[in-house]
């Protein structure tokens, strides 16, 4: 009987957190979609480079909100339970109510195991491939990334400055500046042009100007009837070092033993630039994947302290209030910690998560015995 119960229960929380989870994914998903969508047009990428690097972006939105909505699962499930007496019944058939939030809490261990593998490798490597994805993608929505009056520069060694452009996609008085080298640029000055795309590729057609080859200080100059550029060696001005939530967690600590023990776990990429300036960094990022969703059972038991009083008592609606706030309270601080583990004793904030959980599971104890 027992074991039905206990079953229907986590049946329960899980669907919840199912339902949840993913609409409130989806929904800042979209928020997400759409603000997204002004960075991929003014970098020059297309619809279908915009619609991939979103979807990428999902399993870091949904790992994020993990934490909210197991928190939230359980309130509104024991909440749920409550109001139809069903926590009653439980009490009275002889289920005990610390091996009842013993089963809450071996459960949330499962959503800690998850939030853990999604941190440490599945948004890492989701990131990192949708940054790998503009890097390596040509510019490939020129037509709109071109305005009139306005300096473009978001490709990558390359600046463009159109006069005007009319409906028909003609250009007028263009300046390119084109940086060939370190110390080695071209100017290209054009009274007319337009974007003509042929077999797939994009090219800039040019009319009645000049070149300006500048190296080392020495100009050259040269006039041209017509001349074709290629836009397709161009590639979007992305960051081409990935940042520290886009690297593997292998790299990140094998730079820590590194940094620390001189001690070599496996080879660190050439583009990790392995410092000593990013070992506080490192730390952060350390943090928020393995440490932070040590918090889940603490968020699952003050959700489950909501038992220690009845719907009939006039401290219910007091609780209810503030175990929310606790739980919304602990959430947010597992959140802003890692902020502070750079300039702190990091070994206290990796045992933050066991000191509020047995604080919180000695006050459920407490009150346990005090009621009766």
């Amino acid at each position: 009987m027992k074991k039905i119960i206990y079953n229907q229960l986590l049946k329960d929380i899980t669907k919840f957190f199912l339902l949840s989870s993913l609409s409130l994914s989806l929904i800042i998903w979209v928020i997400q979609a759409v603000n997204f969508l002004d960075y991929i047009s003014e970098d020059g990428h297309g619809i279908l480079t915009y619609f991939n690097i979103t979807l990428l972006n999902f399993p870091k939105i949904f790992s994020r909100i993990l934490p909210f909505c197991i928190f939230i699962s359980i309130f509104y499930t024991l909440n749920r339970y409550e109001n139809k007496n069903e926590l009653l019944i439980f009490w009275n058939i002889g289920i005990n109510k610390i091996k009842f939030v013993n089963v809450l809490i071996v459960f949330s261990f499962l959503f800690l195991l998850l939030q853990i593998f999604l941190n440490t490798l599945i948004v890492p490597k989701t990131l990192n491939s949708a940054r790998e994805y503009i890097r390596n993608s040509n510019v490939d929505f020129f037509p709109n990334l071109i305005k009139e009056k306005k300096f473009i520069d978001v490709v990558e060694n390359l600046t463009i400055f159109v006069e005007s452009k009319d409906e028909n996609g003609n250009l007028k008085n263009i300046y390119l500046k084109d940086l060939v080298k370190t110390n080695q640029s071209q100017i290209i000055y054009a009274e007319s042009g337009k974007l003509v795309s042929e077999n797939g590729m994009n090219f800039l057609v040019l009319n009645n100007g000049s070149f300006i080859d500048i190296n080392n200080n020495n100009l050259t100059r040269f006039a041209f009837k017509r001349t074709d550029i290629n836009l397709d060696k161009y590639s979007s001005k992305s960051t081409k070092t990935p940042k520290f939530q886009e690297l593997s967690t292998i790299n990140l600590i094998s730079c820590l033993y590194k940094l620390n023990y001189n001690i070599v776990i496996s080879k660190i990429p050439d583009y990790f630039q392995c410092e000593t300036k990013a070992e506080n960094d490192i730390d952060e990022e350390l943090f928020k994947r393995i440490i932070k969703p040590f918090f889940i059972p603490s968020i699952v038991l003050i959700a489950c302290l909501i038992i220690l009083s009845s719907k009939d008592s006039y401290k219910y609606s007091r609780l209810q209030n503030t175990l929310f706030l606790i739980g919304f309270f602990v959430i947010v601080t597992s959140e802003i910690t890692a902020r502070y583990i750079g300039n702190s004793k990091i070994e206290f904030f990796i045992v933050l998560p066991l000191i509020t959980f047995l604080i919180s599971y000695l006050f459920f104890i407490f009150k346990l015995r005090v009621a009766k």
